[in-house]
């Protein structure tokens, strides 16, 4: 058992990444299948299901190779039945019934859950979580996703939807989010969100600012050019920043008293901000961590990248079937 091959596959709305690994968390192989979402959808898992038979044909493989196939994925996940509802970035807005098509296609057993916490348990396994049990998680990109694992075990709730920090409210009658809710930590804490704070402080900011000028100007502004504009001192830059790692210190120090992970990763695109944004939040945090909690949660940024969902979905396979070495 110890000699057989897991796959991982993270489902995203333009590609699906899809990794061979072996069970200490080593990619051996991967490549990546268009997402085709035309036909409602229809084409997407027969597309990732000719690709496997088709590699493991090449690699000379079948599927008495392998464990399992573990898959992250958007949308409304059941991970008892293997189906997921309400993707719509995948054009999925009825019931896909994905186990049961993969399980037929390539003979393996396949295991899925929500595409953030499969990227959870990926920075746990082999990145900077260092398989400690007790993590959150937090991607930081065009909207703000979490996964939180708790004494070795993921947190998944009554429906599956624990792990929901971009919606926690931060902001009490704030903006309004795409949830229906108001004030959620999505919309300060996103890519999105450091942009809109910019805007909305700069209109009133009466400083020297390369920012402002840009915003006036009606130049282009996105969340890396806020973050590398704040690195150089740009003053108001800096006051945006400032904001936005308020809002996120307020979220997370909030998770960190109600579940005391030993460490908290940051990932998603924001994150790119490297140590700048870490060094910030560590400093910020400590106005909303309880004494005891602050003394052990550690903030650091995610290490795998855009492979933390495919090795993420590997280890769901070996967490499922206790086979981890």
């Amino acid at each position: 058992m110890k000699n057989k091959k897991v796959i991982g596959i993270d489902l995203g709305g333009t590609t699906a990444k899809i990794g061979i690994l072996n069970q200490t968390g080593v990619i051996e192989t991967s490549w990546s299948v268009g997402t085709d979402i035309s036909n409602k959808g229809t084409h997407i898992v027969p597309n990732i299901i000719a690709s496997i038979n088709q590699k493991l044909a090449d690699l000379k493989l079948t599927s008495a190779d392998f464990l399992g196939i573990g898959m992250g994925s958007p949308g409304t996940v059941n991970r008892e039945h293997g189906t997921v509802i309400g993707a719509y970035n995948l054009n999925w807005k009825t019931l896909q019934p994905i186990r049961e098509l993969i399980e037929e296609g390539t003979g393996i057993p396949f295991f899925i859950d929500n595409d953030a916490n499969v990227a959870a348990l990926g920075e746990q396994w082999v990145g900077a979580g260092n398989k400690e049990a007790n993590v959150a998680f937090i991607t930081l990109g065009t909207g703000v996703g979490g996964g939180l694992i708790v004494d070795g075990n993921l947190i998944h709730g009554a429906l599956d939807a624990a792990g929901e920090i971009g919606h926690i409210t931060v902001e009490p009658n704030g903006y309004e989010c795409t949830c229906g809710k108001k004030g959620c930590l999505e919309q300060y804490a996103s890519a999105t969100g450091v942009v809109c704070l910019a805007r909305d402080m700069g209109y009133t900011y009466e400083g020297n600012s390369e920012l402002k000028n840009k915003i006036e100007a009606e130049e282009f502004i996105d969340a890396k050019l806020v973050f590398d504009l704040a690195k150089t001192n740009d003053s108001l830059a800096v006051l945006v920043i400032d904001r936005f790692v308020y809002y996120l210190a307020l979220a997370l120090g909030n998770v960190a008293n109600l579940l005391n992970p030993s460490t908290i990763i940051l990932g998603g695109g924001v994150s790119k901000a490297g140590d700048f944004l870490a060094e910030k939040v560590r400093q910020a945090i400590q106005e909303f961590t309880f004494p005891t909690i602050r003394k052990v949660t550690k903030i650091k940024i995610a290490q795998l990248g855009n492979d933390a969902g495919m090795i993420g979905a590997a280890s769901l396979v070996l967490n499922e079937l206790e086979e981890v070495v």
